[in-house]
């Protein structure tokens, strides 16, 4: 581990950064349990009062590493290759988006471009979400043969309700940022530009509110929806 993301603390906020351009920031084993890590050690700094999480380059994170799946152009051994590393994955994926839903502060996810399965799953699991107005969301598993992970697909289904989370879920499309924006799963849209700074502003501002009053209130809000 200690390979996928850059750590920084500033004014009470822990920023995350992915930092695997290369690959585009994706998802693995390595990097699951390098995110929990993280948000462990965050949530047991006294010193940490909100977290942000973003990406390098123009991906916030393209999802599950489909590195395995590269060369291959036979549709019916590319549904095999993806289903043989599931739910191994899968299972993480739930512990480390659950860890994040539940942590005991503020956090925010700024998308600094695309966010894909299991990457897009992350940010819905953080607080807040501040996108890029280029930033653009999509779920593939349909795609690659496999039902998505059934904990985030409920947690979008109760946001935006049946018919939306269908079509999102079915149709693999791409969206943009000012669309989820109506529909309430992104926060503010803004440019490439005011990406940090708005994020880390709002960052600032949560963290210098009592962390007893922001704890109870997410803990009230989410003990609502996420039930």
């Amino acid at each position: 581990m200690g390979n996928y993301f850059k750590t920084e603390k500033n004014d009470g906020v822990m920023v995350f950064t992915f930092d695997r351009l290369e690959k585009r920031n994706p998802f693995n084993e390595d990097s699951l349990l390098e995110l929990e890590a993280n948000l462990h050690a965050a949530r047991d700094d006294e010193q940490v009062r909100a977290l942000l999480i973003t990406g390098v380059g123009n991906t916030f994170s393209a999802g599950a590493d489909l590195s395995l799946l590269k060369g291959v152009t036979d549709q019916a051994e590319r549904h095999r290759i993806f289903a043989s590393v599931v739910p191994r994955r899968r299972l993480l994926v739930r512990r480390t988006i659950s860890l994040l839903q539940n942590i005991e502060l503020p956090t925010i996810a700024a998308v600094n471009g695309f966010a894909v399965g299991g990457g897009w799953f992350l940010a819905l699991a953080c607080d807040l979400r501040v996108a890029v107005d280029t930033a653009e969301f999509w779920l593939p598993e349909i795609d690659l043969g496999q039902p998505g992970p059934r904990g985030p697909e409920e947690w979008l289904t109760k946001h935006v309700g049946i018919a939306r989370a269908k079509e999102i879920v079915f149709t693999c499309r791409h969206f943009k940022a000012a669309e989820l924006y109506d529909w309430g799963l992104v926060n503010r849209v803004v440019s490439k530009a005011e990406l940090m700074p708005v994020a880390m502003e709002l960052a600032r501002t949560l963290a210098a509110k009592k962390p007893e009053a922001i704890r109870q209130s997410k803990a009230q809000i989410n003990g609502y929806f996420l039930d």
